[in-house]
């Protein structure tokens, strides 16, 4: 039985892009892998706290943080929805990251996270993708990237993007509609895709 460890962080509980497509993600792992296990943490709903000095000296011997990493050691997939809120993850995204992240714990050569795949969710109003104006502004990807890779030894990251998510209710952004639709659509399928193919591989 594999088990997957969800997180969303986007603020509104509805009408929010990457929490409608990961949870599509966890219907479509669920058909796929009806034994399976999930571990779900809504950070808006029930934030963390900032990582203080004591959290950082207990390390691992702090509950919470040994609540949190033991949920990710748990994990045979983790999915993350992380929108984009000034250019760069949710304040509530990252402190799940400061609590979770443990020097001499599961971060380092030794990670037990090294081999897990990650399913990153990135959905952002307007468009960031390369070539386009705001490409330098992107630091959803790049961090995430980065951080997964550079603390835990993630070789297995894949991202999930929904861009121009704006385009329906901003008023100057009606003719990017139609790629908003289609970054959405496509965004949909590779949720469904990723989700049933990993669950299937997992649940061997």
């Amino acid at each position: 039985m594999a088990t997957l460890l969800h997180i969303d962080s986007a603020v509104f509980p509805e009408g929010s892009a990457s929490r409608d497509i990961t949870a599509l993600f966890v219907q479509s792992w669920q058909e796929q892998h009806p034994e399976g296990k999930v571990i779900y943490r809504d950070l808006a709903a029930t934030p963390l706290p900032h990582l203080d000095m004591a959290a950082v000296v207990a390390g691992a011997d702090n509950a919470l943080r040994a609540e949190l990493a033991a949920e990710l050691a748990e994990a045979d997939a983790v999915l993350i929805g992380a929108p984009m809120y000034n250019f760069t993850i949710p304040s509530t995204l990252k402190a799940w990251l400061d609590q979770v992240i443990i020097n001499g714990h599961n971060a380092g050569p030794d990670s037990t996270s090294a081999e897990t795949p990650f399913t990153i969710v990135a959905s952002r109003g307007g468009s960031y993708a390369p070539g386009t104006p705001r490409e330098d502004f992107e630091f959803v990807q790049n961090y995430l990237e980065k951080v997964l890779e550079g603390m835990l030894g993630v070789t297995q990251i894949d991202f999930i993007v929904a861009e121009m998510t704006l385009a329906h209710s901003n008023p100057q952004m009606t003719q990017f509609i139609p790629l908003a639709e289609t970054s959405r659509t496509q965004a949909n399928e590779a949720a469904t895709q990723k989700a049933k193919a990993l669950a299937a591989r997992l649940a061997v």
